[in-house]
């Protein structure tokens, strides 16, 4: 069996590979292959939020291809059912016996990686079909529970325009995703070479990086790992910055923020660190590397009030005011402290604005 050093070093070089055949398709877009690396190997799920033809459903299925991942696409529709996903119940005859009974036929929620297009297309009751799958890694289907084969990981897309006959999804399973992803168009030089590598012949490397018993190998790794006890303060003190009636909170979060980000989103920061320090070849992961992942950790998961609305403010906005602020504090109280970073307080003054 292979030790934890060499899964990191596994890790760290399959990385470099897979980013490199998905450029065998997909132009740009570096964030965002390297924040559904993380999410994946962290064993989180993840919100991909752009206009339709970015390419987000093609990056999700190579990156299924390459990681060796059994795929499936469900297209959220007002019409989908629950039982559409997750499966259901029906009647089948023994040939031999005559006799009859139920038996259960598995939806396309039992694969490895779900692509949920369009998500917010579909009506509370179909969405809510996905909770318990991200959640607890099951499905109870007519009083009997059935278990997703790891790894399981829902990437989910949602598109920003046209929102007429759609159902924003509710705070409680936005919190299930680990990153909200902003998918952007690419920039001109990109967009240049998409369309002319697109309009042109050209070969797919389709050979395997990670084998799905390798990926379970690395996510059992990855919650093995002791985080270091800066990391998980960091990410503590930021999720706490976030919420208005905390003494961290800033007059900007007390003002314009009606809910902040719960433990959960903390847990995701550190987790995802963890991920992100192993695909970058360092051994522990450190505070660059939450400061890197908190806006996608916790944009989603922060509700601003009505006054945050009204003046145009933004959860991300928000977050990177609290990281900023927090670096200025951290600063002045290691002067004060003649260097010693163990003294080390929260933000609690308007930081300036951008």
């Amino acid at each position: 069996m292979s030790s934890d050093q060499d899964l990191k070093q596994r890790v760290h070089t399959a990385y470099a590979d897979v980013k490199d055949r998905v450029h065998d398709r997909i132009v740009g877009m570096e964030e965002v292959i390297d924040l559904l690396l993380i999410g994946i190997l962290s064993e989180g799920h993840c919100l991909l939020v752009g206009v339709p033809g970015l390419a987000k459903t093609l990056l999700i299925s190579t990156l299924s291809e390459l990681l060796d991942l059994k795929f499936a696409r469900i297209q959220f529709t007002p019409d989908l059912m629950p039982s559409d996903i997750v499966g259901t119940e029906v009647i089948s005859e023994d040939a031999a016996t005559g006799d009859r009974g139920f038996r259960f036929m598995n939806g396309p929620v039992f694969a490895n990686v779900i692509l949920a297009d369009e998500i917010n297309r579909t009506p509370p009751k179909t969405q809510a079909a996905l909770m318990e799958a991200m959640e607890e890694r099951q499905v109870t289907i007519g009083g009997r529970t059935h278990s997703l084969e790891r790894p399981f990981f829902v990437l989910a897309t949602q598109n920003p325009i046209e929102q007429e006959g759609t159902y924003p999804l509710p705070a409680a399973q936005l919190d299930r995703f680990t990153f909200l992803i902003n998918v952007e168009y690419p920039s001109r030089k990109d967009e240049y070479k998409i369309i002319r590598t697109t309009c042109a012949p050209r070969d797919y490397r389709t050979d395997v990086i990670l084998g799905g018993d390798e990926i379970v190998g690395l996510l059992d790794l990855v919650h093995r790992e002791v985080p270091p006890p800066e990391v998980v303060l960091e990410a503590t003190r930021i999720a706490r910055a976030t919420r208005p009636d905390d003494e961290l909170a800033s007059d900007t979060v007390k003002r314009y923020v009606a809910w902040g980000v719960g433990p959960r989103g903390a847990q995701a920061v550190v987790q995802a660190s963890k991920v992100r320090a192993m695909l970058h070849g360092r051994d522990r992961p450190n505070l660059d590397d939450v400061h890197a992942l908190a806006v996608h950790a916790f944009r989603h998961r922060l509700v601003l009030n009505f006054r945050g609305e009204a003046e145009g403010e933004t959860a991300e906005g928000i977050i990177r005011e609290v990281l900023a602020g927090g670096a200025g504090e951290r600063r002045r109280t290691t002067v004060a402290a003649g260097g010693d970073r163990r003294r080390t307080t929260g933000h609690r003054g308007r930081v300036a604005r951008r």
